[in-house]
């Protein structure tokens, strides 16, 4: 059954095959469906595969050391699935959406290349051939960016992304001559029975372990687009619109895949979860925060995108390894439809409108709202067993999803409340957080084997951090109902520029870029906030 597991190169293989065809950019269409088809090959071998772990267990091959090796267990199923369920959906996308163009041949090259880089790095059994991977998939993914190479922007994002995911590289080369030194070896195997016999004794966590786990946790940030480098992710707008469907369905989650499969060396560093807390958490309420005031469709999935990776990185310092896996799945999932469905988002806005009879909900009520919700969450998370103290990770993400139905009851309730229609909503509620936190015991159930425990709280520290950033979700509920009036205002009015802008961040990253890296064009570089 392990010589099976080969079986899952199969995909990857014939994506490489297909990237490396020079003379295919002359029948695009043809390469097109070739493309495709090697992912769906990618797709029905992880569906088999899946099918072994359920019923065989996990699966690895190759040799100790720096051999080459593959590691299949529950969460290589999960992620490989999602990958290549992705990446079909995004090659059949480019089919059409390029017909014509006549960069389209290169463009499918390139899109099945990165995409096999992608599913090498998930299937990897060793800490050196998952960094080569790590490497590849950035190259590719450069290429990409550079698909329109005319456009200043999108060059200024490429180099933005070089520079970040070179300082990760390096990360994570540090990190692998400290782990090889404190455990012998570098294959899964010798690293995570050496992490968790170091867990199961007790003993003091080995320096060498702790300054890895800090360097793992900064590749992962710079990986993510986390605050503050996190004004490259805004730009890639400039490349195709399969490209941003790629990138943020699944690359972008690369850096949570590195902190998931590498967790049973982080849960010993304290320090690196609490880095991954405080940046995590602000990164969230930050990119949350401004994506309340974009008005272009793609630039607000940008920032929603750097919120959604922020709260991911802050679930993994909470411990929430389960939770996080979720929030990737659901995540990746939502965002390739939205990217690839966003030139069609005006029609369907305008099909789904109703006028609202009540208005904006009275601020009064929807603080009421706002509480049933908090009420809510705390009242089904005690059900499940999920308490602040035993699984502070999985009650933030739980509370800050509910908080997504405010509005809704807040409507309710307001103007001319009706008993029928209030019951309905909150029964809707109640739905929603009952199969939230069934969606997160299964998600706990399934990687009970292959992932930590989920972390209990270590001390005030994380609990204030679960509390202020709840709260800072809550405040941001409320704000976007009045959020219209408050931009009206004269003084109002300027600070709801400075955060379109947010607060200028990435304009100073692009002088510091401009000034280390000259750009060659003429024409003045073309900012998101231009666009505003």
């Amino acid at each position: 059954m392990t010589a099976a597991l080969w079986l899952i190169l199969a995909g990857p293989a014939a994506l490489i095959l297909i990237g490396c065809l020079s003379g295919a950019d002359r029948t695009p269409l043809l390469l097109a469906a070739r493309a495709r088809a090697a992912a769906l090959l990618a797709l029905a071998s992880a569906l088999l595969m899946a099918g072994v772990v359920i019923f065989v267990g996990p699966l690895s091959t190759g040799g100790r050391g720096f051999a080459p090796a593959l590691w299949f267990d529950a969460l290589t199923a999960v992620m490989f699935l999602l990958v290549s369920f992705v990446g079909s959906i995004v090659i059949a996308y480019s089919r059409n959406y390029l017909a014509g163009d006549p960069g389209h041949g290169r463009f499918l090259r390139w899109l099945c290349l990165t995409l096999a880089a992608v599913l090498v790095l998930i299937i990897s059994g060793n800490m050196v051939q998952f960094a080569l991977a790590w490497t590849a998939t950035s190259l590719a993914l450069n290429r990409l960016l550079l698909f329109y190479p005319e456009r200043s922007a999108a060059v200024l994002a490429a180099r933005k992304k070089f520079i970040a995911s070179r300082i990760g590289d390096l990360c994570i080369a540090i990190a692998i001559v400290l782990l090889w030194q404190v455990f012998g070896g570098l294959d899964y195997a010798t690293l995570f029975a050496g992490a968790r016999t170091i867990t199961a004794s007790g003993a003091t966590t080995p320096t060498g372990v702790m300054a890895a786990a800090v360097l793992l946790v900064i590749a992962a940030l710079l990986k993510s687009a986390q605050f503050p480098l996190h004004g490259w992710l805004l730009e890639v707008m400039e490349t195709p619109t399969p490209v941003s469907a790629l990138l943020h369905a699944g690359i972008i989650n690369a850096g949570g895949f590195l902190l998931l499969r590498f967790a049973d060396v982080l849960a010993l560093a304290t320090p690196a979860l609490d880095v991954l807390v405080v940046v995590g958490g602000f990164t969230a309420l930050f990119g949350s925060l401004v994506m309340l005031t974009q008005s272009a469709v793609k630039v607000s999935l940008a920032w929603s995108t750097i919120a959604q990776m922020g709260f991911m990185m802050l679930q993994c310092g909470l411990g929430a390894w389960s939770a996080a896996l979720l929030h990737i799945v659901a995540h990746s999932l939502y965002k390739a439809h939205a990217f690839l469905s966003s030139g069609s988002v005006i029609d369907i806005a305008r099909a789904s409108w109703s006028p609202s009879p009540g208005g904006a909900p009275h601020p009064a009520r929807l603080g009421i709202a706002v509480g049933l919700v908090l009420a809510l969450a705390l009242v089904t998370a005690s059900l499940f067993g999920v308490t602040l103290d035993r699984q502070p990770g999985v009650l933030a993400l739980g509370t800050i999803t509910l908080l997504g139905l405010t509005h809704l009851i807040a409507q309710s309730i307001d103007e001319r409340p009706n008993p029928v229609v209030i019951a309905r909503t909150l029964a809707l509620a109640g739905l929603v957080a009952v199969t939230y936190f069934t969606l997160q015991a299964g998600s706990a159930a399934l990687m009970a084997t292959t992932l930590p425990a989920d972390a209990a709280t270590r001390g005030a520290f994380t609990s204030i951090a679960v509390v202020i950033v709840v709260l800072g979700f809550a405040a941001m509920t409320v704000l976007q109902s009045t959020l219209l009036g408050v931009a009206a205002q004269g003084r109002g009015r300027a600070i709801h520029v400075h955060v379109a802008n947010g607060f200028y961040v990435n304009t100073y990253a692009n002088r510091l870029v401009l000034r280390l890296w000259p750009t060659r064009a003429p024409e003045r570089l073309a900012t998101p906030e231009d666009r505003l």
